[in-house]
């Protein structure tokens, strides 16, 4: 790596844009500012970083995470002081999803905050909480050492989001720059393969061998690794079931022989959480071991009945939620490697008998396509929809849901057929106004159809980007399941809280498809069953913005995939679904 050989006199706008290109940036996503209008004037002259505009900063923000997680590189995501507070969800979302995003706000000159000028706020005081770390540019010279550190400290150890404060007469101040150049190493994530502790890894291998019924508990920490080949290699030599957290989901192939799929609160079915709890040995790898993958930390039972291993690149979440046998600190990918390089050289004669719980799933899967249970007049099941969309969505497609009755059915009844992060849900945060966005920055960062799940409560936070949509040319298919309620907070409080009329999750009708007809979008509203395949089929196969509106009931009427919630529809003999 050699730094510029004879110094240029740049502007602090020409070296951002020469440092992003340098780091292999594409496309940056956000929204204009008079702070940024510096920035803007170099960009359209000199670089070609394709610029993603959106219509809201939350929008950039959570497009930007979408982004970055399917591409496996860090996404840049750029916007101007009157908006700074508005990437908050998305920064907040990426920051506990562990997913990096170079932010860059622009600002009113150095200091003139403190003399209340228009739009200022200490952005960085605002960003350093959600933030790995958040940096102040005072002076042009210091931009490269400063970018090097963002995209470093991004995507080393636990990835998270860097802020950078740019005050607006950085891009047009100069400076001589001779150490114009990337570290190549940061331009993915993760940056770095640490391998766990050597003497602990034979201990978790002395463990498992040892284990009766074990299980591989994989969240999405195994998708960050880009660890599914390594899991499938562990779990295949010692004939382990994989189960996935939600964020986890498409760790492995859910139609492999030992996937368990989807466990916890938030998919998990009755046959696979039952599994888990009944195993003898529990391995998490990159997973947290959060309230919704573990049902409130219930779903393994007495923790004092089990061995509990856990993996995961940040120390804080090891050993956090349940009491480990063995605690390893380390790249998932690397550290699995190595866990399956060891049994092989000194176990070579290992052999297990074959695992296929196909039928199991196929049985579970089945009993809920076919239950029949009776939608409320007027609504049509969630379980139809899914099941056809299950069996004509393309290896090639992305989906992306919101964290209600949108994400919970796919969650659950969707089959990812092959291994990799094409399921995106914000289960971290679980902000609203979600799948839009994430559908655009997913859009941009695959060639394969979009489809993403939403609520009525969640897409009035988003439908400004319509026009984004629209103005992309993507093919992106907005699903709207619609019930006129913020349904998840009903739910909670009709099955848990017992209240009978929860009159603060109600809101007026709106004709969707109009308004997404004013965008542009080709639209359809499915009515009945019969309406289902046909008109998924023809959206999925638009090459541009289409949109889909299902009324469906509310979580109160017919239960989904929520143990709690489960368990009280049992007891007042409501209809559900396990």
């Amino acid at each position: 790596m050699s730094t510029t050989s004879t110094p240029l006199t740049l502007n602090g706008a020409q070296v951002i844009l020469r440092m992003l290109e340098l780091h292999g940036v594409k496309h940056v996503f956000g929204l204009p500012g008079e702070t940024t209008i510096g920035w803007y004037k170099e960009w359209q002259e000199s670089s070609g970083i394709e610029y993603v505009l959106t219509r809201d900063e939350r929008t950039a923000s959570f497009a930007a995470e979408a982004y970055a997680k399917i591409t496996g590189r860090p996404c840049v995501l750029e916007a101007p002081s009157p908006g700074v507070t508005h990437c908050t969800p998305g920064i907040t979302e990426a920051y506990l999803s562990s997913v990096p995003v170079i932010y860059f706000s622009s600002d009113i000159p150095i200091n003139q905050d403190k003399r209340h000028g228009l739009t200022g706020i200490d952005q960085t005081a605002l960003y350093a909480s959600i933030s790995k770390e958040s940096f102040y540019l005072t002076n042009v010279k210091d931009i490269p050492f400063m970018m090097r550190r963002a995209f470093r400290v991004a995507t080393s150890g636990r990835p998270a989001p860097v802020h950078i404060r740019v005050p607006i007469n950085i891009f047009h101040d100069t400076a001589e720059i001779t150490d114009l150049y990337a570290e190549a190493d940061y331009q993915v994530y993760p940056a770095h393969r640490p391998v766990a502790d050597h003497s602990k890894i034979r201990q978790a291998i002395k463990a498992l061998l040892a284990a009766k019924k074990p299980v591989i508990i994989c969240g999405q920490g195994a998708l960050i690794s880009r660890a599914s080949e390594a899991v499938l290699e562990l779990a295949e030599l010692l004939q382990i079931p994989v189960g996935t957290t939600t964020p986890g989901k498409g760790t492995i192939a859910e139609t492999h022989p030992l996937s368990l799929r989807v466990i916890g609160a938030r998919g998990g079915m009755d046959y696979s959480n039952a599994y888990v709890r009944d195993a003898d040995t529990v391995f998490f790898v990159g997973t947290n071991t959060d309230s919704s993958g573990t049902d409130h930390w219930k779903l393994y039972g007495d923790p004092s009945s089990k061995t509990f291993l856990q993996l995961d690149v940040a120390e804080g979440h090891v050993g956090n939620n349940f009491p480990l046998a063995v605690g390893l600190v380390g790249d998932a990918r690397a550290s699995l490697d190595y866990i399956v390089a060891l049994i092989k050289a000194e176990h070579p004669g290992i052999s297990r008998a074959k695992i296929d719980l196909n039928p199991i799933k196929r049985t579970a899967l089945d009993a809920v396509f076919n239950s029949n249970i009776p939608m409320p007049a007027g609504t049509v099941s969630p379980v139809k929809l899914t099941q056809a969309l299950d069996a004509m969505l393309p290896d090639n497609a992305i989906v992306t849901a919101e964290p209600g009755v949108s994400a919970i059915f796919p969650s659950a009844l969707l089959s990812l057929r092959k291994a990799g992060r094409r399921y995106i849900t914000n289960y971290s945060m679980g902000a609203l106004g979600y799948s839009v966005p994430a559908g655009i920055g997913a859009a941009f960062a695959n060639d394969g159809p979009v489809i993403s799940f939403t609520g009525d409560g969640s897409l009035a936070f988003v439908l400004g980007d319509f026009e984004t949509i629209r103005r992309s040319g993507k093919n992106i298919t907005v699903i709207l399941t619609r019930n006129d309620t913020y349904g998840w907070i009903r739910g909670e409080a009709v099955l848990l809280d017992n209240v009978d009329v929860p009159w603060t999750t109600e809101f007026g009708a709106v004709d969707y498809l109009k308004v997404a007809e004013g965008f542009g979008f080709k639209t359809a509203r499915i009515a009945s069953e019969a309406d289902i395949e046909t008109t998924l089929r023809e959206a999925i196969a638009h090459e541009g913005a289409s949109f889909i509106e299902i009324m469906v009931p509310s979580q109160d009427k017919v239960i989904p995939f929520v143990p709690a919630w489960v368990r009280v529809a049992k007891e007042r003999n409501l209809p559900y679904f396990s």
